[in-house]
């Protein structure tokens, strides 16, 4: 093999690192480059070749030995050596068994094993476990409510297009009887992948090995599976806001080979209101006043979302000043707790419409001959 380049910053590793470092740090690097992840792309290849390159020598003893001494590996290097007057070497005792699957290899792991680990391929293994079951998909449904629905909380109906088991195979996806040849493997049982200059097999997963599949459902064409629409019965709980997800248990997709079915999930789109405002738990309006309930004071009603309530209004309120009502917001979804209702209030002049009422206000003027803009500097 020609070096590209110092092996061990290729790996990322330090001139003392152990095997177990070395060994991590290719599986690390070699799940990032590997071409089967980054399908088309030439400097992944060239990077997971020199990856491989490099762990060829490293993970070797007598090989690492012959790197750190000269700085370079081949399988004529100890040509190359006597040429430079440093001596041969010998080959003759190499266990190459690493390289092809074996045992006694100088680093105890072959690069089967590794691509075993890295992409769950056979490795020295003949079979391969049966598929295993798989819990089904959860299903999300979005929901539109009006403000007040979420506030207090509902009951609805959903149709909801989920699978069901296939009562024809009981979900196994096969036949009764008979067997066919395995589409994926053609029949060999087995499957082939490409890692650079690497080539190496896996047990099929869909025959595990065998090269032969049952005939499929003709109910379910195989998959275990059929669609099923289903009318589910939905409680939405009070207190919900746009982006909540209500979870209805084992109403998702159906689950292979007898797991469980998935959950659905309604996510709610809670339309706005014309009075109130809604900021977490509390809420928000505005309530209009009169010239005289502020200066004078009052006790005044305002809605809130759980119906009417009395606020009062201290003499001398001024416009856009918000009081608070304890616990008159939304319910909260994590406990038996509601926020609070803010009221801010805005002063509305009145209409004047005679003579009388216009004088009333001069001499309001002539005894209250107060300049708000004073502070301004203003006259």
């Amino acid at each position: 093999m020609a070096q590209r380049e110092d092996y061990y910053k290729v790996l990322g590793v330090k001139r003392n690192a152990t095997q177990d470092e070395i060994r991590k740090a290719y599986r690390r690097l070699a799940r990032k480059y590997h071409p089967d992840v980054n399908p088309g792309d030439k400097s992944a290849e060239e990077k997971f070749k020199q990856l491989s390159e490099a762990y060829d020598v490293l993970s070797d003893a007598k090989k690492r030995e012959v790197y750190d001494k000269y700085g370079a590996y081949s399988e004529n290097i100890h040509e190359a050596a006597r040429g430079a007057g440093q001596g041969g070497f010998d080959f003759g005792g190499f266990d190459w068994s690493a390289f092809t699957g074996g045992a006694g290899a100088g680093s105890g792991t072959s690069f089967r094993d590794i691509f075993s680990d890295l992409f769950g391929g056979g490795g020295r293994a003949t079979t391969q476990a049966q598929p295993q079951p798989q819990r089904g998909a959860d299903i999300e449904v979005p929901l539109a409510l009006s403000f007040e629905e979420a506030i207090n909380g509902m009951t609805t109906s959903l149709n909801v297009r989920r699978s069901d088991p296939c009562a024809r195979c009981g979900g196994s996806g096969e036949a009764g009887a008979g067997q066919i040849t395995c589409p994926t493997c053609k029949g060999t049982g087995k499957i082939s992948a490409l890692g650079g200059r690497l080539r190496f097999d896996q047990t099929c997963p869909d025959c595990s090995g065998t090269g032969k599949r049952r005939q499929p459902c003709p109910e379910c064409h195989g998959k275990g599976l059929v669609p099923n629409t289903e009318t589910v019965k939905v409680r939405i709980p009070a207190g919900v806001d746009t982006g909540s997800r209500v979870r209805v248990v084992g109403k998702g997709e159906a689950g292979l080979r007898g797991a469980p079915p998935g959950d659905l999930f309604i996510i709610t789109n809670v339309a706005s209101h014309p009075i109130f405002t809604r900021k977490g738990d509390n809420i928000h309006c505005t309530v209009p006043i009169t010239l005289p309930e502020a200066a004078l004071g009052a006790k005044i009603e305002v809605p809130t979302v759980s119906g009417k309530a009395q606020l009062r209004i201290p003499p001398g309120t001024q416009s856009g000043q918000r009081f608070r009502l304890r616990e008159k917001g939304a319910p909260s979804l994590r406990g038996n707790t509601r926020g609070d209702q803010y009221v801010e209030v805005k002063i509305v002049l009145p209409k004047i419409i005679d003579e009388d009422s216009k004088e009333l206000l001069r001499q309001f003027a002539r005894r209250n001959p107060e300049n708000p803009r004073v502070a301004m500097g203003l006259e």
